[in-house]
């Protein structure tokens, strides 16, 4: 893995204050994500997750600390960075490919190549066919891969997801992982991923970074030693899944698989 960091977290605080009440919701956070890395975020509800991909984005400024992006500091959005939310937040009059092609919009690309872009991306995603069609005739899970082509058509250096996945089924849940999983791999992106999954976690990343309860804090971060990080499908079948799974779970303290395989 290079050593290139791509997203960086330097010390980061997170103060909110409503009348007399102050409630920190992450403290002295310190991340850095390298190049072509995937790194997973758990951590119990309301420890500061989005917070943090909040900062990231530039959406939020920190009450103390920095977060950097490709080594600049991070003082508002910037192209560098594409979110990807729970929520598809597909714009119901725009067709798919308006829809992917929203964000190069913004950006001023010229329209030949917002097509180009909006064309290959759905390609690979499985989507050509439906490239004219409206978010109102798609099912959830391409509704998600339609947000992910629109996250991606921007070229960011970082993807910030947050949850992406969680309001679909489990078996197009698998099926996503596997495209955003081998979307990743191919294009070389950087991702800091947010979930309450501790098999996607796990399937999905090159680290695992767990967090306490509020505020939030680092405890522990694991190395997933598994190959093939681009078919997450594979790599739920190896026999170490279970052993990282039940490390996880033991960090959170929500006990322990009953199994020595995998789980399925």
């Amino acid at each position: 893995m290079p050593d290139l960091i791509r997203l960086e977290y330097r010390n980061v605080t997170m103060r909110f204050t409503q009348g007399a009440s102050r409630l920190t919701a992450v403290e002295g956070v310190s991340i850095a994500v390298r190049d072509g890395e995937v790194v997973s975020l758990i951590g119990p509800s309301g420890c500061g997750k989005s917070t943090l991909l909040n900062i990231g984005s530039g959406l939020t400024a920190p009450s103390e600390g920095e977060a950097f992006v490709d080594g600049e500091r991070v003082e508002g959005p910037n192209e560098h960075v594409a979110f990807m939310l729970q929520k598809d937040l597909l714009l119901p009059w725009r067709t798919v490919a308006e829809n992917v092609m929203f964000g190069v919009e913004i950006q001023g690309v010229p329209a030949a190549e917002r097509r180009r872009r909006a064309k290959s991306l759905l390609e690979t995603l499985k989507l050509a066919e439906f490239s004219g069609h409206y978010p109102h005739q798609l099912s959830g899970g391409m509704r998600q891969r339609v947000a992910l082509a629109r996250t991606l058509a921007v070229d960011p250096t970082v993807l910030l997801l947050d949850e992406p996945f969680s309001a679909v089924d489990a078996q197009t849940r698998m099926v996503l992982q596997r495209e955003l999983a081998q979307t990743l791999q191919r294009a070389g992106k950087t991702a800091l991923l947010i979930t309450h999954d501790l098999l996607e976690a796990v399937t999905l990343s090159d680290r695992v970074l767990v967090m306490s309860r509020r505020p939030g804090r680092i405890i522990d971060e694991i190395p997933i030693e598994i190959p093939g990080r681009d078919d997450p499908l594979k790599r739920r079948l190896h026999p170490k899944v279970a052993g990282y799974v039940n490390r996880l779970m033991e960090r959170l303290d929500i006990g322990h698989l009953e199994t020595t395989g995998a789980p399925v």
